[in-house]
């Protein structure tokens, strides 16, 4: 069991990793680029430290890096030479996986790496939106490759699953990457572009006023800091950009369907995604995750093999499958939540 949590940066999602653990009998040692909410950390029952050296001093059984990811190659080049590999487990937040693992064995403590990256958050930033309960029910994806060492995975996977109460999938990098640029950074994009859209039109202010839940839904993720959706958006970009083309594509093509009135392909187009659409029906049927996970019909327990583990799991995670809990340490409990 993990006892000791180490976390830099006390933003909206390492504050409420804070906030989630402090509920527990972990012991949590903070550090934040200035000073400002260790006050507020304090009184939730965070104990706050004053420099990044006395943080890895600590040495925590696991340091969540909830940085900016612009800041990460100095943190990593700080921590470096203090932090004990052999006591602390590095992890981290960050939306891009393969662009950290990088920089994490250009600062030589990649034998020490596990990724994290938490499905949670909102368009708020800072310790003051801070809130546990963005967590509930959360799913978070840890990233592997041939070098993780399964005794470290475990203390990061199990501490999720046991002290933050979520699920995991695991992956690696560059399968994260190009998901996460498909359900996030892309659609960031094309957020920003709608509100562009309306903000450059000499209508504005008509289309504003008639603005209900489609407008409200398609943009929510456009009104975050411009300033922290680029940074995310430019650190996936290779992949944002090729889903961006073929988005391009698709609407071109579905304009040119739209002028020739072609019957056949505008009923193709809107049937395409039906899988996706029942998949969501199914979620909206049940009232909360216990429900969820009562109305599942594939719930098993997989066994995890010594020399293949990395892909057993992975190929869990293609089925749809999420971890839910480890029974002994090679043998977990999974459950069939995202098929579509």
């Amino acid at each position: 069991m993990v006892n000791s949590v180490g976390i830099v940066g006390l933003g909206l999602i390492g504050g409420s990793l804070t906030r989630r653990l402090a509920h527990g009998q972990i012991e949590i040692v903070a550090w934040n680029h200035n000073d400002r909410p260790y006050a507020a950390a304090r009184d939730a029952g965070i104990k706050c430290v004053d420099s990044l050296e006395q943080l890895a001093a600590a040495k925590p059984q696991v340091l969540f890096l909830c940085n900016p990811l612009r800041a990460m190659p100095e943190i990593l080049e700080r921590l470096a030479p203090v932090l004990d590999r052999n006591a602390t487990v590095l992890s981290d937040v960050g939306s891009v996986k393969g662009m950290v693992r990088q920089q994490v064995e250009n600062a030589g403590l990649g034998d020490c790496y596990v990724g994290a990256h938490p499905m949670a958050g909102n368009e708020s930033s800072g310790f003051t939106a801070s809130d546990p309960t963005i967590y509930d029910g959360a799913l978070w994806v840890l990233t592997v490759n041939e070098r993780t060492d399964y005794r470290r995975f475990l203390d990061v996977a199990t501490l999720i699953t046991e002290s933050v109460g979520n699920r995991i999938i695991v992956l690696d990098d560059a399968t994260h990457d190009r998901a996460a640029a498909m359900i996030s950074h892309a659609p960031h994009a094309v957020s920003t572009a709608l509100i562009n859209q309306l903000t450059e039109s000499s209508e504005r202010n008509i289309a504003a006023a008639l603005a209900a839940g489609a407008w409200r839904d398609m943009t929510r993720v456009g009104l975050t800091d411009p300033d922290r959706t680029r940074a995310m958006i430019e650190e996936d970009a290779q992949n944002v950009e090729v889903l961006l083309r073929d988005l391009a594509n698709r609407l071109t093509l579905f304009a040119d369907e739209l002028h020739r009135s072609d019957d056949a392909a505008l009923t193709r187009f809107f049937e395409q995604g039906q899988p996706f659409r029942d998949y969501k029906a199914g979620e909206r049927a049940a009232t909360n995750m216990a429900d969820v996970q009562m109305k599942c019909t594939e719930r098993r327990v997989l066994d995890i093999p010594d020399s293949e583990w990395r892909s057993v799991f992975l190929d869990s995670a293609r089925r749809g499958e999420h971890v839910i809990r480890f029974i002994q340490p090679w043998r977990v409990e999974v459950e069939t939540l995202s098929k579509i």
